[in-house]
């Protein structure tokens, strides 16, 4: 195949795949092409190629190729049924209009390129060896090359559309209307038009259009559109409700906080769309052969017509024209242009609809070479549910300790915050901090109601020299340590909980050969604990996040291929350096969603298994089409070479081994992990 069969079909597969891109956004990878191609050229190309996947009337839309199918049949039962061929010309003139019938947009492209000096793609090819099967008489071999090429084309459009659908049916779960609350009454507009902090009603059974908080005193939802989940969500008054997610209870009303286009749907949706615009190294290994297998190809049909002249005794330029033919007929590797962006997009689909997302198929290539999974703790291995469980003090009143820490704290968005601020209610809410400054790897500090506190792990008293009692260090329990003016005041204790599938994770990583680490900036002693109740190799407790980068470089430095697990903003640095970044709970966070290679969207670190077995079926997969084509190609193109083939056996292997590697390639959306 050439440039046109690699860059064009490619493109052919993503443009269809990926619904609704803007036409500016260009989905082919300049790495794998030649630099001349021009936009104008590129859309031009696309308008080519798309002559079939977008009509909608089935069969109908085909007429001219199943009309040129029946007349073919037709004349081959009279020839080699009935021992009736029709006298020439009448035989020729049948045959012509059956060929522009079946060829006419092969002809057409064929010609277009061709004034573009593009002599090498699947269409010239086409057409340069059915129009020399013609000139030789073999007018029914002529017929059946462009026939059933042109099928193969028809079943690698539907195949192709078939892709598109799935994902047209993620977008179908944005809402096109909403019903909002203006001015004491309800209006249904799009929800393009929402303002933040509008309400919004969704009644029972709709799709929520945007995210919010939830206005209403509780609700159930479905999420299972975004997470992969089909266990009902119950929220409360003021949670987070996601675009997406369906309402199972009574009318619900939610107070927007993002616009349309700046939902974690959209955002999530447009991820997707962009995927199958990376490529993977397989791909553009595919691209460049073609490039340089083609016009090989040529110069070898060329060889086989005219070297035996002079070396046969009996040459017959018809014999060995017709040889030519059958080598170029057999050497379009359609099969391996379509079906594998077709594979790896079907591996992006299976992931969608496990709750995990990739950006790109590079990434599916990736996860298969992985072999150390380093993980952070608090909310990839536990839930990150922290709740106060005790509160000591010294010199100074337990309920004042409380409010000078909220006062600090509430400033944080970290998980143990979060607890502090949760445990100490409305008691503190009118306690108000200055000057909150965040030190990294340490907690916070800041001025409240004239006072200056220090909040945070024992490394943030030890910075400032202020002591503290030695039984702090053995508390297994995560434990905040509070200084006021420069003195211990005292600390409070608050404990995680380790995720339900955190165990069969690790274990089923084990199995696969995968070590395991785990990194956190919390105590080692609490970090030793969850380890061994896990079976995690190694873990590695008291980090900063430079430490963290450090103990993922050292394991790089050993030649490891490492995915991190992370939230995908605080440990930004490790995500960056790992070879592929996973981000747990990406709904989340904005943040997570722009820095992760890999989004799980549901938490469950069971699913960074997942990720793994979807990368190594779909490059299984992929590679099995390569072979399968490459192998049965080289055979008949033996065969023709040496005359044992004829346009028969060719037009039957190419478009065989085509609907093959397309049918292989397709059932990896089918599969069930």
């Amino acid at each position: 195949m050439a440039k046109e069969c690699c860059d064009t079909d490619e493109k052919d597969v993503q443009k269809k795949a990926v619904v609704n891109q803007p036409k500016k956004t260009k989905t082919h990878d300049h790495s794998a092409g030649d630099g001349h191609d021009h936009e104008d050229e590129d859309h031009e190309e696309d308008d080519d190629h798309d002559h079939g996947a977008e009509d909608s009337d089935g069969w109908k839309s085909h007429w001219p190729l199943l009309s040129s199918l029946a007349i073919l049949l037709v004349m081959l039962v009279l020839e080699f049924g009935f021992k009736f061929k029709p006298v020439f010309p009448v035989d020729l003139i049948v045959y012509v209009v059956a060929y522009l019938l079946a060829g006419y947009n092969v002809l057409n492209l064929a010609f277009r390129k061709a004034k573009r000096f593009d002599f090498f793609n699947e269409f010239f090819l086409m057409s340069v060896a059915t129009i020399g099967a013609f000139a030789i008489g073999s007018y029914s071999e002529g017929v059946a090359v462009m026939v059933f090429y042109s099928i193969g084309e028809w079943f690698q459009d539907s195949a192709v559309s078939k892709a598109k659908r799935s994902i047209k049916a993620l977008l179908d779960i944005r809402p096109d209307e909403v019903t909002v609350l203006r001015n004491g009454t309800t209006q249904v507009i799009h929800p393009n038009e929402i303002q933040v902090d509008e309400i919004i009603e969704v009644k029972a059974g709709e799709k929520v259009a945007l995210d919010g908080e939830l206005n209403s005193d509780a609700g159930t939802f479905n999420t299972a559109a975004l997470t992969g989940e089909s266990k009902p969500d119950t929220k409360r008054k003021g949670e987070q409700v996601l675009a997406g997610m369906i309402n199972l209870d009574k009318v619900s009303e939610i107070k927007v906080k993002s616009l349309f286009k700046d939902s974690k749907l959209s955002k999530i949706l447009e991820m997707v769309q962009d995927a199958t615009a990376r490529k993977s190294q397989t791909q553009l290994f595919i691209s460049r052969f073609a490039k340089i297998y083609t016009p090989i190809v040529f110069a070898l049909a060329v060889a086989v017509c005219l070297v035996p002249y002079f070396f046969a005794a009996d040459y017959v330029f018809q014999t060995w024209f017709y040889r030519a033919l059958v080598f170029l007929v057999i050497s379009c590797p359609c099969a391996l242009v379509v079906s594998i962006p077709l594979g790896y997009f079907g591996g992006i689909g299976l992931a969608s609809k496990n709750g995990i997302l990739f950006k790109g198929s590079n990434f599916l290539d990736v996860i298969t070479k992985v072999n150390v999974v380093v993980m952070d703790k608090t909310g990839t291995l536990t839930k990150g549910v922290f709740k106060v469980q005790d509160v000591v003090t010294k010199d100074i009143d337990k309920d004042e300790l409380v409010k000078l820490t909220t006062a600090i704290e509430s400033n944080s968005t970290h998980p143990i915050a979060k607890a502090v601020v949760e445990y100490a209610g409305d008691a503190a809410k009118n306690l108000k901090a200055e000057g909150v400054e965040e030190i990294s790897g340490h907690g916070l500090k800041g001025t409240v109601d004239g006072k200056n506190v220090l909040a945070g792990n024992v490394k943030l008293l030890k910075k400032f020299n202020i002591e503290y009692p030695a039984e702090i260090d053995n508390l297994v329990d995560t434990v905040v340590v509070i200084a006021v003016n420069d003195k211990y005041a005292g600390y409070i204790t608050i404990a995680d909980e380790i995720k339900e599938d955190a165990k069969q994770a690790i274990d089923e990583m084990h199995k696969l050969n995968i070590q395991t680490v785990m990194l956190s900036g919390d105590k080692q002693a609490v970090v030793a604990k969850v380890a061994q109740s896990l079976g995690i190799d190694n873990a590695y407790g008291d980090l900063l996040p430079e430490g963290k980068v450090e103990k993922v470089q050292a394991l790089k430095n050993d030649g490891k291929h490492i995915a991190f697990v992370g939230d995908g903003v605080n440990d930004a640095p490790v995500v960056a350096l790992a070879d592929a970044g996973i981000a747990m709970g990406g709904l989340g966070s904005d943040a997570t969603i722009e820095t992760a290679d890999i989004v799980i969207q549901n938490d469950q670190p069971s699913k960074i298994v997942t990720a793994i077995k979807i990368g190594k079926i779909t490059r299984q997969i992929v590679w099995q089409n390569i072979t399968i084509a490459m192998v049965i190609k080289v055979i008949v193109l033996v065969l023709g070479a040496g005359g044992i083939a004829t346009l028969w056996e060719a037009v039957i292997a190419d478009v065989g081994v085509a609907l093959l590697a397309i049918l292989n390639a397709v059932r990896i959306q089918r599969m069930k992990l």
